[in-house]
């Protein structure tokens, strides 16, 4: 089994002048040379503040040369990172930097006095240090020198095991608070090498990364694969519709790493020359399903290939895979098993035949080692034999193409972001006018699903859509409020008394309005 620090090493060895990271800003490169000398200068920065290897550091920054640095330079050195969602609220925020025990934290300017201030609130003292996330010295970095660093890199590579925490990535609960999910050196090692494998990539190519790096999909897709292929990434600070083919061009990519919000927005705007398109061989679309027409049309439009994988946090991101060629793959589907094993089971978790709905299981070797401090919810997630429970709705045809039919769980997919109802609920029953209030995910042409609330006012109070939205807006932030808000009387119940989410579509569309 590899690790991440062996990866690093290697690459370093075979590859030292390939390019491995070329940053769109600034325009500052690494080679694999110069990434094996930042890794051992960052190890040895983190050292130097008294963290010991299997430490955690949380990471707050926005996608730069720098926030990359960091992370691979943490993981080489044996540490745990924890890049934080940078779109938490502070709750949320305070809550995963309390959670993860952290030791020290990393931020770029603009969250300096944010975390001061959630800081000043915790009970055990956390390092703070403050770096741009765009390339540049960090503080107190010191270079490694040549002499020093082949004995540096062969005792951590011999120190690092494949069992070692790597990534503590925190990921949306059905109750609203985040929970942890921990993955090793070699969970990560091994989805890196099923993605290179799965996709063919070889050192000459080149992926533009618009995701950010605090997603599983970016973390795993554009900046560990390219260690395994030799090939590399180019770095842009965030998605633009208006750049992105201008960036994908001039940056020399061969190949695109998107979403399906993406997608669809990319399909709304006028398809660029064709000599802007021509070197970029496929794009790869994650994190939710990606509608049929969307895929056929962005093919048509911009004449790239697209494959369309599935995954989880829990799963070191891809799980699932559908061909590159037309004559193999099956639209509507998430693909193959790839890298992992996959099966369906019913309710009483036995497996059931092809063709029958089920809820997805995954096994294998990308899979998590379990959540953080969590033991009661990683017991629910496994079976007893050690099947990891997706929550996903599906069913496997005959040819071994995995279809994904609705979810068990009710997490709200909007844009690739995981949200918990639970979150928004919990928002809403703070003000004063509500008395109960009930979110769940609606079908959206550009998200995939968005929100849609249902309140049910006091008595006597009365509250606008327009004092909701405002509220919203200020305690949740612009993304994860709701689209749509209905006032209703009540909200339906099951027998034991528990609030039906997933049947809030139906029930508005009983009172004649409008989803």
């Amino acid at each position: 089994m590899m690790t991440i620090c062996q990866l690093i090493n290697q690459q370093a060895q075979q590859t030292p002048h390939n390019t491995y990271m070329l940053e769109e800003s600034s325009g500052h490169s690494l080679t694999y040379e110069s990434l094996l000398s930042s890794c051992a200068a960052v190890t040895q920065l983190v050292a130097a503040r008294g963290l010991q290897p299997g430490d955690t550091i949380s990471v707050v920054m926005p996608n730069g040369a720098n926030t990359l640095r960091i992370l691979l330079g943490a993981m080489w050195g044996g540490y745990c990172v924890n890049p934080v969602n940078l779109l938490s609220q502070p709750d949320q925020m305070r809550y995963v930097l309390e959670h993860s025990d952290c030791k020290l934290i990393v931020a770029s300017p603009e969250w300096a006095e944010k975390l001061k201030e959630i800081l000043n609130s915790f009970p055990r003292p956390i390092q703070l240090l403050i770096t741009s996330e765009m390339m540049e010295s960090i503080p107190d970095e010191t270079h490694v020198s040549n002499d020093q660093l082949e004995a540096f890199a062969n005792d951590l590579e011999a120190q690092v095991s494949p069992q070692t925490p790597a990534l503590l990535m925190y990921t949306s609960g059905t109750t609203g608070v985040p929970k942890g999910v921990l993955l090793t050196q070699s969970q990560l090692a091994h989805n890196a090498l099923s993605i290179v494998a799965e996709h063919g990539l070889t050192e000459h190519d080149r992926v533009l990364a618009v995701l950010p790096l605090y997603h599983i999909n970016a973390f795993m897709v554009t900046m560990l694969a390219p260690l395994v292929s030799g090939g590399s990434l180019a770095l842009v600070s965030r998605f633009s519709v208006g750049r992105f083919w201008h960036q994908a061009s001039t940056m020399n990519c061969s190949w695109i790493n998107l979403v399906p919000t993406m997608v669809s927005y990319l399909l709304e705007h006028e398809a660029p020359h064709v000599s802007t398109t021509h070197n970029i061989k496929f794009c790869r679309s994650a994190s939710a399903s990606l509608p049929p027409e969307h895929l056929q049309g962005f093919e048509n439009k911009f004449g790239i290939g697209v494959i369309e994988t599935m995954g989880l946090t829990e799963t070191a991101a891809p799980a699932f895979s559908n061909p590159l060629n037309r004559s193999e793959r099956k639209l509507g589907s998430v693909g193959k098993q790839t890298g992992c094993e996959a099966a369906v089971i019913d309710s009483e978790l036995n497996f059931v035949p092809d063709g029958v709905t089920g809820e997805v299981v995954i096994k294998g070797n990308n899979v998590m080692a379990g959540y953080y401090k969590n033991p009661v919810a990683t017991h629910s997630t496994f079976t007893p034999d050690g099947w990891l429970r997706t929550g996903d709705l599906g069913h496997r045809d005959s040819d071994g193409f995995f279809f994904i039919t609705g979810r068990i769980k009710e997490l709200i997919i909007k844009g690739g972001e995981n949200i918990a109802p639970r979150e928004i609920d919990e928002v809403l029953l703070r003000h004063p006018d509500v008395l109960d209030a009930a979110s769940v995910g609606i079908p959206d042409k550009h998200y995939g699903q968005d929100i849609m609330v249902c309140i049910v006012l006091r008595p006597d109070r009365d509250a606008s859509e327009h004092d909701m939205r405002a509220f919203c807006d200020t305690h949740l932030g612009k993304f994860k409020s709701p689209k749509t808000i209905h006032f209703v009387s009540e909200l339906p119940r099951g027998p034991s008394g528990k609030v039906q989410r997933l049947k809030l579509p139906e029930f508005i569309l009983s009172l004649g309005q409008v989803v």
